[in-house]
């Protein structure tokens, strides 16, 4: 598998595409929110043009009712790899969701699978901040290797603890002393002035094309923890609710983007096996594939997992 990862409104969908055609290979969804089929303008879904261009896998996969995790998202991602290989393809793994990529380039730990009940008892009887504290109490180290700003990471934390009655920072620790995986991949990013400037427009794009109407055809009962976190959704819905104006929500997704965006990077760039591929200036995608080749001239032969075959 090749990965390129980066974060959100850098461009990398785009690059990929182009890589893709000229790999010979096939997209896979590595994006949380974009495998949702009732969020396509919230999540920045490929466009219809881009699907029908190459292959696209994961795009709008699911329904919002649906809450995923890392060890769903493997188990989704595994046959859909085996079959772009089976067919000589590069499986190209596009995102910006850390946790479910580094599900594929490390493998899974051994823990718990989440448990539903456990979980939205959690959700329904405790804050964001008890539920914080409450993994600091049985698990001090955790703010070593949990982003505790997240309560999505804090709850699946605590989750963990409660099911296994240890830590989850000792149980994580135990699985990464193992050698350092192998992968080949880009980390995408762009300079962060033209970043927030990309991060600003897309933004104001996504409310004029329809983003607001997606939202309101959803219900608050009809939507799964997963997809409400979505950046986009709470925002929109304060407008609906006349709890903001227009320009405020506007801003809002702005600042959450750019946070997300923030810590997309900081997760990526702990990645060892990543190179990093910044654009000067205007570069075009066939630039940037060419120094994607230039660093990988591997993908111009057949996945090696498969027999030889002509590209």
């Amino acid at each position: 598998m090749f990965y390129l990862v980066g974060p959100t409104a850098s461009g990398k969908s785009a690059l990929a595409l182009k890589l893709a055609e000229v790999v010979c290979g096939e997209i896979i969804n590595a994006d949380a929110f974009q495998l949702y089929r009732e969020l396509p303008i919230t999540s920045a879904q490929p466009s219809a043009a881009d699907l029908a261009a190459v292959p696209h896998h994961l795009y709008g996969a699911l329904s919002v009712t649906e809450t995923v995790d890392a060890q769903k998202y493997h188990d989704l991602v595994q046959p859909v790899v085996r079959e772009v290989l089976s067919r000589g393809k590069w499986p190209i793994i596009v995102g910006g969701s850390g946790l479910y990529i580094k599900a594929l380039t490390h493998g899974l730990a051994p823990l718990p699978p989440t448990d539903l009940a456990l979980r939205e008892r959690l959700l329904a009887e405790t804050t964001a901040e008890e539920r914080r504290g409450r993994l600091l109490e049985l698990d001090p180290e955790a703010e070593l290797n949990v982003p505790l700003a997240n309560d999505r990471y804090v709850t699946r934390a605590l989750e963990i603890c409660l099911l296994t009655g240890e830590p989850q920072s000792r149980l994580r620790r135990q699985w990464e002393g193992r050698a350092e995986p192998q992968f080949t991949g880009v980390l995408f990013h762009q300079p962060r002035e033209r970043l927030l400037e990309r991060i600003a427009t897309r933004t104001q794009a996504m409310l004029r094309g329809g983003m607001i109407e997606e939202i309101a055809a959803l219900t608050q009962t009809s939507i799964g923890t997963n997809a409400q976190k979505a950046i986009g959704v709470p925002q929109v819905r304060d407008y609906i609710a006349g709890k903001a104006s227009l320009l405020a929500t506007e801003e809002a997704i702005v600042i959450a983007t750019r946070r997300y965006a923030k810590r997309q990077m900081t997760w990526f760039r702990r990645e060892k096996g990543f190179q990093t591929i910044c654009p000067e200036g205007d570069s075009s995608d066939t630039v940037l594939v060419q120094q994607t080749l230039a660093l990988f001239p591997c993908l111009l032969q057949p996945p090696p997992s498969v027999p030889s075959l002509s590209i």
